[in-house]
């Protein structure tokens, strides 16, 4: 009897021990990596990222700790696909324009004059990129799935030496592009494409390599070379660009479903709010730097429709070249089309 009562006792004991485990490995936060390239303070970083996961966090009651590694601290820009794809993050700022070989048909939303306002972009490509031609060309084919995204403003034309007021005027310039269908927009135009991610343009344009840049404003702002270019044109946009964190197939399997779950609702409730910020503060930093010194030159309407003429081709033979590639870029561009068309500009 007292044998008995013995091995009870110790049986009981180590099922406490086994639950005591279980039950503290349970309580364990569940500990990602998020990498990008942003300098620290950047306000897509506080607009965009940080919201997201803080809204993660609190729906999660803290069961998911975020470890974020800004300024391309684990990787450059250019091998977030790669580096998101083999676990070194676990979630990863996988811009499609820098990695255009492996995801091009996400370039629809960067082709000049797609939409005037960013949620237009933003909401035109969230929807393509999780059920659409964009999800199965780009994300499904990298085996990556996509979890918070936003298009910039339409992008300008920043010159160190002299303004561009007329078409003419950007001819032979070398302008930095993020390469495919900024390539195109920029030699459609007379242009010179310097292909780099946004990190370099700074050195580039300091040693006078480049004359200048095609980007958007606050990012001239964010990698200090409004310090550098003394113009930009106004009144018609030369492209967008689509900055998405994504994370592997691999890792959201392992995920629990309320964690999953979690991350869809919150980015749901950021990414509208991220997209009409981001078209406020592109107006506020625009009259700030005018007031610094910086001209923005108001294209008339006749140069506006020169440039216009010159870029009307770009989409058409962006997606040709898809679809010689069997990437259904004809598909995707009449998507786009047709979700910029359901979403009226604000």
């Amino acid at each position: 009897m007292r044998d008995g009562l013995r091995r009870a006792a110790t049986l009981a004991g180590l099922l406490g021990g086994v639950l005591a485990v279980t039950s503290a490995s349970a309580a364990d936060p569940i500990k990602l990596r998020v990498a990008d390239s942003f300098p620290k303070g950047h306000f897509l970083i506080k607009l965009v990222i940080e919201p997201w996961m803080e809204g993660v966090r609190k729906r999660t009651n803290d069961a998911v700790v975020f470890e974020h590694y800004p300024a391309q601290q684990l990787g450059k820009a250019a091998d977030m696909l790669r580096l998101t794809q083999t676990g070194v993050a676990d979630i990863g700022y996988v811009a499609p324009a820098y990695a255009a070989d492996k995801m091009p048909v996400s370039e629809v939303a960067m082709l000049p004059g797609a939409f005037e306002h960013t949620c237009q972009g933003t909401l035109a490509y969230w929807k393509s990129a999780r059920s659409g031609v964009i999800a199965e060309q780009d994300y499904d084919k990298n085996a990556i799935r996509l979890l918070i995204a936003v298009s910039l403003p339409q992008y300008r034309i920043f010159t160190v030496k002299a303004p561009v007021r007329e078409a003419a005027d950007a001819r032979g310039l070398k302008l930095r592009s993020t390469g495919g269908a900024q390539d195109l927009t920029l030699r459609a135009i007379g242009a010179v494409p310097v292909r780099m991610a946004a990190p370099d343009a700074y050195e580039s344009l300091s040693r006078g390599t480049m004359d200048g840049l095609l980007f958007p404003l606050d990012s001239v702002v964010a990698y200090g070379a409004d310090k550098l270019v003394k113009y930009a044109t106004d009144g018609i946009g030369f492209g967008s660009f689509v900055v998405a964190y994504s994370i592997s197939d691999a890792a959201w399997k392992k995920l629990p479903e309320n964690v999953r779950k979690a991350m869809v609702d919150a980015a749901e409730e950021v990414v509208p709010k991220a997209c009409d910020q981001i078209q406020k503060t592109e107006d506020e930093t625009k009259t700030r730097l005018s007031g610094a010194g910086m001209t923005f030159e108001a294209l008339k309407p006749e140069v506006r429709a020169k440039f216009s003429d010159e870029m009307k081709g770009v989409a058409k033979a962006w997606a040709q070249q898809l679809d010689g590639r069997g990437r259904r870029g004809s598909d995707a561009l009449a998507e786009f089309t047709k979700l910029i068309a359901a979403t009226p500009a604000k």
